[in-house]
């Protein structure tokens, strides 16, 4: 082996740092007995051209530096000390170690059973405590030391108030890979996603932040792979700092950084905020039987939450098999260091965190004032970007919705099973769709948070795609080779004995008409609507809920058949330009229910389809399943971003989720002595504003829809023409 010069270097920062000159290493591992950075040529196939022992340690954290390194540079870690996993300790310096500070990585895992600290192939069932001896260097997934520069120009983020946010969850490689005017080789990757056609796409739909499923470099799980499956989602995260090499084009050192770099701001270039899906709550090394990658072989006590009374066992908050040990200083600074970069140097808009719940955990209850949050909230990068929480986690007590700090927002999973049981059309539902509509001021408002602390979503990756909720009553899972016991039980059951393609012409109207409801109940929600990539154009997973494993057509956005979803896309486009059009529709504090001074008027009125007020007997009725919201513009008080007055129509949002035909009365006029129809989703081809209703006429709505209608305030046309 080739043997080069080395300078003692420093402990920090973490990671392998290029200063121009040469390349700092340095990784913390406490338990460690002593390190090696391993030197590659290539990234697979032969073992290391050099080994470097390093003899400095300070504090815990390993340091050398190398002043002939270069960018590009492929590395990785051998850890010496006891395996002795009744302890813990889990120390076996045959498996190559990646770098968790690492930047890029040279690709996948080529799986064999030698990423595995033990003999996978032993049938003894407690074959983890007997140490494998085998290389894992030649199918480990490598460091590069990446060339951090990169010409910004004048990028500014775009700093999208909450209030004003509309949120689009996409997949990277799901919304772009089928995309026919995108050239192949750059299809499903980031390059992609800043397309001028996606991106003009994006703008069109009215979208102000993109929400990008997991894009820390992740792993494809040995067991999918043998089915001959994928890790489609990547919520199994390998590199808290690496942009996952699968999803781009460039191939030198540094590139893959860049072309994500250029996807950001190709993005902030037209206004569009981009907000990454983190997963800090686990890593891809799951059970005591999984691989050793990383964190496992370099510091397992130190990285993962231990069983206190069997640390051979891990605690599994999460269902993935072990826990981020976020207890740990050094777990809690890789994290934060982690969040840091992805603003700082990557210019990323914000976190959502999956299983945000789990990062809470000081002991076993959820604590929301625990150590993470209380660091983030005093951080002056982190505190000032956008944070949503997953608020809940597989363990006891784990469901956190409404129990977040200040300064987060969340999913709000009761937004979403309560507008999926009212258009279902369940008895009792109207007193919660209420609150709801809202933005859900029984769960936020007590902790002093506002309306956009609520994150709407009535779909995600996560469950059945909006076409599919109106079209399965079932799940239809099988192709993910768990013979249908995986994904949610959680569905629409519409009763109606037609699953999936139909030529019934009445149930594809209804199907159709529901989606529009759902859309429409969502985008004019107070709060921060969350749309999931190709909804607004009927996209199916033919019935699969849960298609984590589904790399394939099954999951991708078929964009030739999305061009025959023009009205449903029509329809998501006109519903985001009122919301946007509407300050009523975007409040940054909650509706009081009472008469404002200014104007004598209540700021929303709940109205029966007599147009008369909701009596405490209509919202406990079980049989009630029509509505009114009543917006008065002239009662609002609302102001702008720089506090001028921001004078609205008055709005009229009637909601029927019945299956019988609901004549509503039009109330008083506010404005203008009439009220326009702004959009009707049993009628979605109507033109704005080409009808109009008199106060005490009448507004016929059939089964199972949803109207909106304007009252223009004096002297001003609503501008829907």
């Amino acid at each position: 082996m080739r043997q080069q010069p080395t300078f003692p270097g420093k402990p920090y920062p973490l990671g392998a740092t290029w200063d121009g000159s040469g390349v700092n290493f340095a990784l913390f591992s406490e338990d460690a007995e002593s390190v090696e950075l391993c030197i590659f040529d290539t990234p697979y196939g032969v073992p290391e051209v050099e080994r470097i022992r390093l003899r400095e340690q300070t504090d815990f954290v390993w340091h050398v530096y190398l002043p002939e390194a270069r960018p590009g540079m492929i590395y990785g870690y051998r850890v010496y000390g006891p395996y002795d996993p009744a302890k813990g300790l889990r120390f076996n310096a045959n498996k190559l170690l990646l770098d968790p500070y690492a930047k890029a990585t040279t690709g996948p895992i080529e799986w064999s059973d030698n990423m595995f600290a033990y003999p996978l192939a032993s049938r003894r069932r407690d074959r983890d405590l007997i140490l494998d001896e085998s290389d894992s260097a030649p199918g480990m997934s490598k460091g590069v030391v990446i060339e951090p520069a990169f010409s910004w120009g004048d990028d500014r983020a775009p700093k999208v108030p909450w209030h004003d946010t509309v949120i689009y969850e996409a997949h990277v490689k799901g919304l772009t890979n089928l995309h026919p005017l995108i050239s192949p080789e750059r299809r499903g990757t980031y390059a992609a996603l800043s397309d001028h056609r996606v991106v003009h796409y994006l703008r069109q739909l009215g979208v102000t932040a993109v929400e990008l499923m997991p894009v820390h470099q992740f792993v494809n799980d040995k067991r999918l792979i043998d089915l001959g499956l994928a890790n489609y989602w990547g919520y199994n995260t390998i590199g808290f700092f690496a942009p996952d090499p699968r999803y781009s084009t460039a191939m030198g050192p540094g590139g893959r950084v860049n072309e994500f770099k250029t996807m950001v701001h190709t993005l902030h270039r037209e206004g569009i905020e981009v907000i990454l899906d983190v997963v800090y709550n686990h890593t891809a090394e799951g059970n005591h039987l999984g691989p050793s990658l990383s964190f496992r072989g370099i510091d397992n006590r130190a990285y993962y939450r231990l069983m206190p009374d069997d640390e051979r066992h891990y605690m599994d908050y999460t269902g993935t098999g072990n826990t981020l040990n976020v207890r740990h200083p050094r777990v809690l600074q890789l994290i934060m260091d982690s969040l840091r970069y992805w603003v700082l140097e990557m210019h990323v808009d914000g976190f959502r965190f999956d299983l945000a719940s789990a990062l809470a955990r000081e002991l076993h209850d959820v604590d929301k004032l625990s150590a993470f949050f209380d660091i983030i909230h005093q951080d002056p990068v982190l505190s000032q970007v956008k944070l949503i929480a997953e608020p809940w986690d597989v363990g006891e007590g784990g469901y956190q919705v409404g129990n977040f700090p200040i300064g987060w927002t969340e999913w709000n999973g009761k937004y979403r099973d309560t507008v999926r049981r009212f258009w279902r059309g369940d008895p009792g539902v109207v007193a919660d769709l209420a609150y709801r509509l809202t933005g859900s001021s029984d769960l936020y408002a007590p902790g002093g948070r506002r309306p956009y602390a609520s994150i709407n979503f009535v779909t995600a990756h996560d469950g059945f795609t909006m076409r599919d909720l109106v079209s399965y009553n079932e799940k239809h899972n099988e192709a993910n080779g768990e013979a249908g016991r995986d994904g949610s039980d959680d569905n629409l059951s519409w009763n109606m004995g037609v699953e999936g393609e139909t030529e019934d012409a009445e149930v594809q109207s209804l199907r159709r008409r529901q989606i529009r409801n759902f859309l429409a109940t969502l985008i004019l929600s107070q709060g921060v609507p969350m749309l999931l990539h190709g909804d607004e154009v009927g996209r199916t997973q033919q019935g699969n809920n849960n298609a984590y494993c589904q790399d394939s057509e099954r999951s991708w956005l078929d964009w030739e058949r999305a061009e025959c979803q023009n009205e449903l896309l029509n329809w998501t486009q006109r519903l985001v330009k009122l919301r946007s059009d509407h300050v009523l529709l975007r409040r940054r504090d909650y509706f009081q229910g009472r008469p404002i001074r200014r104007a004598g008027l209540k700021d929303i009125y709940w109205l029966r389809p007599d147009s008369e007020e909701m009596t405490d007997e209509n919202w406990f009725d079980p049989e009630v399943r029509s509505l009114g919201m009543l917006l008065p513009g002239p009662a609002a008080d609302l102001t702008d971003e720089e506090g001028l007055p921001s004078p609205d129509d008055t709005l009229l949002l009637l909601v029927n989720s019945s299956a019988d035909n609901v004549s509503f009365t039009m109330p008083e006029a506010i404005g203008r002595r009439y009220w326009e129809l702004a959009l009707d989703s049993a009628k979605p081809n109507a033109n704005p504003g080409s009808e109009s209703y008199m106060p005490g006429g009448a507004y016929e709505m059939v089964g199972r829809s949803l109207a909106l209608l304007i009252n223009p305030r004096n002297g001003h046309r609503s501008g829907l023409f």
